[in-house]
């Protein structure tokens, strides 16, 4: 599929917009249960932060201490194979720049930011569902796990392509935003040694701190030091920095966050498949559904005060989060209840994956 640039020159909705769901359902009841994003209800608990956190510019040190900690968490090669900066997003135009324009290819269907933002730094773009398309041009990118679906490339067969890519000169990049609830031993964080591969990684979903905005970079030195210098000095903010030293070596946090999320996954799966709805992918921090009347229950779920992310370029399919505390789940559970009753007893019949 052809992306011209004009065409997704407008940022798309991806959501978590509580003013768009109030808008497509003014009447709803408040609050709402945001289940549209992949971020993680169950947030990293918050601590003081040191007033000088706030009082005082960054201090070089502490980036020097959070690219420490970053690298070990992720499994880079050193601390020098890593660059921060104030959330993955920012850094989209910069690695997209690493390159001169030429052609671009992200598998997909996936978050539409990588497109848009290829086509606004000049390259052509493309997005395809034939991995093997990836290796013919300039940029490739790769979401993994991929987002909505959680489609997982193995690490054997991205460091082919970034093999095959960096003979020609061209770049690799991995989208890993979520593969701290994926299959970490696929995570090509370790190998950016080689060259011409740029991983993102994302703190916000995993912890649940999506508004302290800090997000990074693992590419090899000459990279990360070319992006450390584009963004200048205080890059990150230093509650971020504070936030990102503590949650990042904090092992046991992660390691029990992911079991609990393991088990709440199971739990959701396990309401929606009551109410004939088939789950078809994801990862622990969200579901993948694919249904004949994903509108209608969109549709029904945005009356009961409960958002989703739909796609309007995909209109059978729908991505749930996870609720938080309880009263969202009862929710979820007495919104699914009235739909499959307005159903008269019909199920929702799960369409077959891509």
């Amino acid at each position: 599929m052809n992306i011209p640039a004009k065409a997704i020159a407008a940022v798309a909705d991806h959501g978590g917009s509580l003013g768009r769901a109030r808008s497509l359902f003014p009447h709803a009841p408040e609050p709402w249960v945001d289940l549209s994003t992949g971020i993680n209800p169950h947030s990293y608990p918050l601590f003081d932060l040191p007033a000088t956190a706030l009082t005082r510019l960054p201090e070089p040190a502490r980036a020097r201490d959070l690219a420490a900690v970053a690298a070990k968490a992720y499994g880079a090669p050193s601390p020098r194979h890593v660059a921060l900066a104030p959330g993955t997003q920012i850094l989209l135009p910069r690695v997209f720049s690493l390159v001169k324009p030429g052609r671009a290819a992200i598998l997909g269907p996936t978050y539409a930011e990588h497109a848009r933002t290829a086509a606004l730094c000049g390259h052509t773009v493309i997005e395809t569902s034939n991995f093997s398309a990836l290796a013919e041009v300039d940029v490739a990118v790769v979401v993994n796990p991929n987002n909505p679906d959680g489609r997982v490339i193995s690490r054997t067969d991205l460091l082919a392509l970034a093999e095959m890519l960096r003979k020609r000169g061209g770049v690799l990049v991995i989208d890993e935003a979520f593969m701290d609830v994926g299959p970490r031993e696929q995570s090509l964080c370790g190998d950016v040694e080689q060259g011409g591969i740029v991983v993102l990684r994302s703190f916000g979903k995993f912890f649940g701190l999506a508004g302290v905005r800090l997000g990074f970079a693992v590419a090899s030195p000459d990279i990360a030091e070319r992006l450390d210098g584009e963004f200048g000095p205080w890059s990150v903010s230093g509650p971020a920095l504070e936030y990102g030293i503590q949650a990042l070596g904090d092992s046991g946090w992660q390691d029990a966050m992911r079991d609990r999320l393991e088990a709440e996954t199971e739990r959701l799966d396990a309401l929606l498949a009551r109410h004939g709805i088939a789950v078809d992918g994801g990862t622990s921090l969200f579901r993948h559904v694919t249904s004949h009347d994903a509108g209608g229950l969109f549709d029904a779920l945005g009356k009961a005060g409960i958002l989703v992310r739909n796609f309007a370029d995909r209109l059978h399919q729908l991505r749930f989060g996870l609720p938080g505390e309880e009263g969202e789940w009862e929710r979820l559970e007495m919104a699914l209840t009235m739909w499959s009753a307005s159903k008269r007893g019909g199920s929702v019949r799960a369409v077959a994956s891509r």
